[in-house]
C-alpha cells in the first residue's frame, strides 16, 4: 500500500465521507460480536469509526502521518504502523477483518490469502467502500469532460469488483455484497478540497492538478450532488 496522502492527511481526514451505520449492522448481522478485529490500511479512520462500536481494533495504516491523525481520533485503538503484507497476525486470530476503501491498495495476488490465513475459523471478512457518482447527468458529464481533458486515461473500476475478486480467489464461503446509496451535496469549495484527497489527483504532477481544480471551478456552478454509492462485500472462512 502507498503512501500517497499522508501529504493531505489533515484535509482527507476533514473532507472525506465516513460510512452508514448500515454497513456496521450489516457487517454484525452477518458475522454476530466479533471477538478481534483487524482493519487493513486504516488511514486516518473513516472505517474505524464503525469498528471501535464493535470492541477493540487493530488498525494496519502504513503511512506515518495519517497513523497519527488515526491514533489522535482513537487512542483506544492499537494503530500499527505497517503494511498487511508485513504484517504478522497474533496467535489469537482475529474473527473479524475488515478493510474501509483499500483493498486496491493490498497486494493483488496474496490479499485473499493473507486475510483468510489471518481469520480465526468461521471469521469474517468486511471490504466496503464509496463509489462517487453524481445524481445530475449533467454535472457528471461537465466534471468527467474536465477530468478526461486533463488526463484521458482516467478510468473507474467496474461496479463489483470487490465481490468479482473475492469470488475468484476460490477461498471464501457465503460471499455477499450488500449496497447502500445517500445523496450528500457539498458546497463547490468543499468538493474541490474532496477532489484534492483522491488518488488520482494526487498522482498528477502540480500543474495538471492545477489545471483540474480551475477547470473544475469554472465548469461547476454552485452545489454538487453527489450520489454515494457504498458497497459491502462479506465473506467467511470456513
Amino acid at each position: 500500500m502507498g503512501q500517497l496522502f499522508g501529504e493531505v492527511a489533515a484535509l482527507y481526514d476533514e473532507v472525506r465521507p465516513g460510512y452508514p451505520d448500515e454497513v456496521r449492522q450489516a457487517i454484525l448481522d452477518y458475522g454476530g460480536p466479533p471477538t478481534g478485529i483487524v482493519e487493513l490500511g486504516a488511514g486516518t479512520g473513516k472505517g474505524t469509526e464503525l469498528l471501535v462500536a464493535y470492541g477493540p481494533v487493530t488498525a494496519l495504516e502504513p503511512d506515518p502521518r495519517m497513523a497519527a491523525v488515526l491514533r489522535a481520533k482513537f487512542p483506544q485503538v492499537d494503530v500499527v504502523v505497517t503494511t498487511f503484507e508485513e504484517w504478522t497476525p497474533p496467535d489469537r486470530r482475529p474473527s473479524l477483518i475488515a478493510c474501509a476503501l483499500a483493498w486496491h491498495w493490498m497486494d493483488p495476488q496474496t490479499r485473499n490469502r493473507r486475510a483468510f490465513d489471518a481469520l480465526a475459523p468461521g471469521g469474517t471478512l468486511a471490504v466496503f467502500g464509496h463509489k462517487y457518482a453524481y445524481a445530475d447527468p449533467g454535472q457528471a458529464k461537465a466534471i468527467s469532460d474536465v477530468l478526461r481533458g486533463v488526463d484521458p486515461t482516467v478510468a473507474d473500476r467496474a461496479e463489483h469488483w470487490v465481490r468479482d475478486d473475492v469470488l475468484a480467489a476460490g477461498l471464501w464461503s457465503g460471499v455477499d455484497e450488500r449496497r447502500f446509496t445517500t445523496y450528500p451535496i457539498l458546497a463547490k469549495q468543499r468538493y474541490l478540497e474532496l477532489m484534492q484527497t483522491f488518488s488520482p489527483f494526487r498522482r498528477h504532477p502540480p500543474d495538471e492538478q492545477r489545471r483540474t481544480l480551475e477547470g473544475l471551478d469554472a465548469a461547476l456552478d454552485g452545489s454538487v450532488h453527489l450520489e454515494l454509492r457504498t458497497s459491502l462485500v462479506l465473506a467467511r472462512k470456513i
